[in-house]
């Protein structure tokens, strides 16, 4: 059977223009390519700026994660003025990003990913009409509750910003705000309302000090054993269920894996510095490379962009952010043994194409690596290795066990405040390069900046669908969700529900309407709404 190209546009369902193109041979994806068709221009517009126009332009750049944009442009200015840092105001930045990704998990599971566990090739499976109650659109008794409750958590972050999304209450120095007793009640019986009437009723069916003994993959299983409550909550239906249509046998990726670590530590963090940042972040940052089972922290310096395959005017060679000057090329045509993409290759100059995200977040929270104080967490690093590496199952289980880790520190950070103790010390502006960086909820997002004669010369951001989402670089090597799809099984061209699993189980942003047609032919094989 000749080989069948399938173009898939867009192939999400929130926000971004996303394309994928794959190769289908006897059933099976044999190549792929992601194609990023939306230019923002971010760096372009920032150019020339004053300093602190990142601090309103780049938590624009998406609806859904601004905080984590904003996080990103404050510390960069930070560790270009050397300013000096509060703890109440550390702590109010880390508090902003928790609750933002707090609301994120719920929306993204039930909103965008559990909605194709109806679609009508389950239909055999002995979960699919209970799937079908749960998590069909609109109506699914979980896609309701799981959609509303995730506006709950950023009314905390309204509290601290005035506004969500878009505030920009984060500044070089601290913080544009002072929360009062009544603010900090407030946010613990918002913080109260997500767990009692969501998180453990109905993601976990039980409560989160039992969920948090679980520490292996054994545990796991006996914790789905010990209770109908724990193996009919929505986390053990998705696990029994993803077992048996077999998510766990595709969608794993490139194999390695990369974290910025984030919330800096109220006392180790107050006079920020490139330098000092691995030794001062609760979560740690590292890459890791399952292949060689090897953990090491990243650093900035080790990041590398290569533009052969994208609409820029920059050459083959691989950049250094803090050296790339952004030069769109005027005529976009669409090329895949050339330029093909909006997103650059990012890549680690030792270890090459890296994946961003949850997933990774949680086999890097199982190294050993680090400081002694710092947070670890073996749980997902053991499932990893005892099911016999990444799938796209898995990456989804990483992701919303991470929920009861983000609730505990956002109840830490609550814990913390000090109300009659400093929250903003005014900054000395100077030139200088900075750099700032975080975990947004999809994953490794930074920003670097440089300030010359009072300016931006340069900004440049990174974020977790630059990794994910890149394309080939230039010695030929996919991006992460380009191998991810290799060897994806493909039951109807008409209806690739598989490449649209492997797509979204990695968060990137993505739009609503899905068609897809042979590229050969030209003919249109199926229209479809995704939600």
């Amino acid at each position: 059977m000749a080989v069948q190209t399938l173009d898939i546009s867009p192939v999400g369902r929130v926000e971004g223009d996303l394309d994928v193109r794959v190769d289908i041979d006897n059933g099976v994806v044999v190549n792929a390519w992601t194609q990023a068709e939306l230019f923002r221009g971010l760096e372009i517009i920032l150019r020339d700026k004053d300093p602190q126009a990142g601090l309103v332009v780049t938590p624009r750049a998406c609806g859904i994660c601004g905080a984590s944009h904003l996080t990103c442009a404050a510390w960069a200015l930070d560790t270009a003025w050397q300013t000096e840092v509060p703890r109440n105001a550390i702590l109010a930045r880390n508090l902003g990003q928790i609750v933002e990704s707090l609301q994120s998990n719920p929306r993204y599971f039930y909103g965008l990913y559990a909605i194709d566990l109806t679609n009508k090739k389950y239909r055999n499976s002995k979960f699919y009409e209970e799937a079908v109650k749960r998590f069909a659109p609109f109506t699914g008794r979980s896609y309701e509750i799981g959609v509303t409750i995730s506006g709950k958590p950023v009314e905390i972050y309204a509290l601290l910003g005035g506004q969500w999304p878009h505030s920009s209450y984060m500044v070089p120095g601290g913080v544009m705000c002072a929360p009062t007793l009544a603010d900090i009640t407030r946010a613990w019986s918002i913080l109260e309302y997500f767990k009692n009437n969501w998180l453990e009723p109905v993601w976990l069916g039980c409560s989160l000090e039992r969920y948090e003994e679980i520490k292996t993959y054994e545990d796991f299983l006996a914790w789905l054993d010990e209770s109908p409550a724990h193996a009919n909550s929505d986390l053990g239906f998705y696990w029994r269920m993803g077992l048996d249509i077999g998510l766990d046998k595709y969608g794993g990726g490139v194999g390695k894996y990369v974290s910025w670590g984030y919330l800096p530590h109220e006392d180790k963090y107050q006079k920020p510095t490139i330098e000092g940042r691995n030794a001062a972040v609760i979560m740690k940052s590292g890459v890791y490379d399952s292949k060689t089972d090897r953990h090491v922290l990243m650093t900035q310096d080790k990041v590398r962009e290569n533009t052969v395959h994208a609409w820029y005017e920059e050459g083959s060679t691989d950049v250094h952010p803090f050296d790339r000057v952004t030069r769109p090329i005027q005529k976009n045509n669409t090329d895949f043994s050339g330029k093909y993409t909006w997103d650059t290759a990012v890549l680690h100059s030792e270890f090459g194409r890296l994946e961003a995200g949850p997933f990774a977040r949680q086999l890097i929270a199982g190294g050993k690596h680090g400081e002694s104080w710092q947070h670890y967490d073996g749980l997902i690093l053991d499932m990893f290795k005892k099911m016999g590496g990444p799938s796209l199952h898995l990456r989804q289980i990483a992701r919303m066990h991470e929920t009861v880790k983000l609730y505990r520190q956002a109840e830490r950070c609550l814990r913390e405040f000090r109300l009659n103790e400093p929250w903003y010390i005014k900054p000395k502006e100077k030139d200088g390069r900075g750099w700032g960086a975080t975990e947004a909820i999809r994953g490794a997002l930074c920003h670097w900046i440089e300030i010359k004669d009072g300016k931006i010369k340069n900004y440049q951001i990174i974020a977790p669908t630059t990794w994910n989402v890149g394309p080939r670089d230039a010695q030929g090597n996919r991006g992460p969700i380009e191998e991810a799809l290799i060897g994806a099984p493909i039951a109807d061209p008409t209806d690739p529900v598989e490449v649209g699993h492997v797509a979204r189980s990695f968060d990137s942003c993505l739009v609503c309407t899905v068609h897809a047609h042979d590229a050969k032919t030209g003919k249109e094989l199926a229209r479809f709404r995704t939600a």
